[in-house]
């Protein structure tokens, strides 16, 4: 009776649906609670883990994070590159309405009207009109998309984007029902959320999990295995591995990186890495007095003991940073490193507390800085280290853990000084990872870094057809952005699963996208 009382008080988040007979289920252990799951106002990987299993776009992902057709089941371009033409295949949103061009007219337009206040509208910028739509100076009807009828859909761009069907699979590009959401307004992702792919929303309880089962409606829908997805937030990753070890979850999307070895003696077949297109680095905000010199901010990315975070303390496969851009990125030759990075560690400790002193800080007058962070694994792992290393070349730095949605919260409305962050691809090629220090792109550009010679070889580079000189540019474009500093790269990222070996279908990739769609239970 004792056993049972207890179990009835557990907190709801160590608690696990049961799966209903007959049915196939998937307990998913999903980083964090999302903020949101309106796909024009999302940001976050625990966001897109669940949206990008309900909801698609024109192009979507096949198990290995491949492009393949979504929506749209074939398309053409212009001979300039300026004008491309997508058909749409016959589909319903899990209301049983049809999904036509003009629900994509509307995400997008929904995605960059300012009224949304959506921090992805950036990413949008190279569809005519878009950045002038997005910053209230033209009506909506400005933008270069169009219904032809309602199942062809026309995209006009400013410049060729050789990177369209990667970004057409992003939530940035997703369609939105506009028969719901002009119905309902905001509210319709509560009670009346509606969606166009493998599974459709059932309940979400903020805090313990949501519950996503298989849409009738998905065009796929028979070759569609598992029945049922349970979402659970889980910043503990620890406390999720101990779930996993229990049966209650089947997959957690990370692991505590210095506990990789002792998980591949523990339980081997449950651990996945892979190569991931993710740098980890620290962004200095440029309204902070003492970063507004470079010799500050060089010092400080000098000092970060990078080797002995990647090798020594974190030991899950990451591989030190001094460039933004992590290797494998598609069209892209690796930019070369700062001179400095090749030195031995102590000649750059000692540089940077030279560095310091020409600034006017020293034992007198010593640099004090605030740092915000995330309070998941790695991050309260690895800042300490960090800031130990500032200590050494006499920086002061306090440390403030954050919850990750309000740590980054932070970060977009400017409230911290030193903030660290982590940039996934949203999509594969290096403008993923360069746009976020453009000076339009606004709150992603967490330090507020601007450049004019930085945005002026972007732009170059967005008008280059030929994709070796485009590649080229870029690189120009990000040895200027290095040479300024306004961030400090720490490592690349591993992607980190542990799935049990009942789920079937899972295939390591170099974006990380599993969706739930070719998974299955043995």
């Amino acid at each position: 009776m004792a056993v049972l009382a207890l179990a009835a008080c557990a907190p709801a988040q160590t608690q696990t649906s049961a799966c209903a007979a007959g049915r196939k289920c998937l307990h998913f252990g999903n980083l964090a609670e999302p903020n949101s799951i309106d796909p024009q106002k999302i940001t976050g990987v625990q966001e897109d883990n669940i949206v990008g299993n309900i909801l698609m776009g024109l192009t979507t992902e096949d198990a290995h994070g491949e492009v393949i057709p979504g929506m749209a089941t074939s398309w053409e371009t212009s001979s300039d590159g300026l004008t491309w033409t997508f058909h749409l295949r016959e589909a319903k949103w899990s209301d049983g309405m049809p999904v036509t061009a003009d629900d994509f007219v509307f995400g997008l337009g929904r995605l960059l009207d300012p009224a949304t206040t959506a921090e992805y509208g950036y990413l949008l910028y190279f569809i005519e009109g878009a950045q002038a739509v997005n910053e209230g100076k033209t009506p909506l009807t400005a933008l270069g998309v169009r219904a032809l009828d309602a199942r062809t859909l026309q995209i006009k761009l400013n410049h060729p984007a050789p990177y369209l069907l990667q970004l057409a699979k992003h939530q940035t590009m997703y369609p939105a029902p506009r028969h719901v959401v002009e119905k309902y307004g905001d509210s319709w992702t509560n009670e009346h959320y509606v969606s166009n792919g493998p599974y459709t929303v059932q309940s979400w309880r903020l805090g313990d999990r949501l519950h996503a089962s298989k849409n009738p409606y998905f065009y796929d829908a028979k070759n569609v295995c598992i029945d049922d997805i349970y979402f659970y937030p889980t910043n503990d990753s620890i406390a999720a591995e101990r779930r996993i070890k229990r049966g209650e979850l089947d997959w957690n999307n990370d692991i505590q990186s210095n506990r990789i070895a002792r998980l591949r003696a523990d339980i081997p077949a449950y651990v996945r890495t892979h190569t991931y297109l993710g740098t980890m680095y620290v962004a200095f905000n440029a309204s902070v007095p003492a970063f507004k010199d470079l010799r500050v901010r060089t010092a400080l990315s000098m000092a970060i003991d990078r080797d002995f975070i990647t090798q020594k303390l974190l030991r899950g496969g990451q591989v030190s940073a001094f460039t933004f851009t992590p290797p494998g990125l598609a069209n892209y030759a690796p930019v070369a490193a700062p001179a400095w990075a090749a030195w031995p560690y102590a000649r750059r400790q000692a540089e940077a507390r030279r560095l310091l002193s020409e600034a006017g800080y020293g034992p007198g007058n010593p640099l004090k800085i605030e740092i915000t962070q995330r309070n998941t694994a790695d991050p309260m792992l690895l800042m300490p280290a960090v800031q130990a290393d500032w200590a050494e070349i006499g920086v002061q730095a306090a440390l403030f853990p954050q919850e990750s949605q309000i740590a980054y919260q932070s970060y977009r409305t400017r409230d911290f000084q030193v903030a660290e962050a982590g940039w996934i691809a949203d999509y594969n090629d290096p403008k993923s990872f360069l746009d976020l220090m453009q000076s339009s792109t606004g709150a992603m550009n967490y330090g507020d870094y601007r450049s004019p010679a930085y945005d002026a070889l972007l732009a170059q580079a967005d008008k280059e057809p030929d994709a070796g000189e485009r590649a080229a540019i870029m690189v120009r474009a990000e040895a200027v952005m290095l040479a300024d500093v306004p961030v400090a790269p720490i490592y690349f990222y591993q992607a980190k699963n542990l799935v049990n070996p009942r789920i079937t279908g899972f295939a390591d990739n170099i974006v990380d996208k599993h969706r739930v769609r070719w998974m299955c239970v043995k």
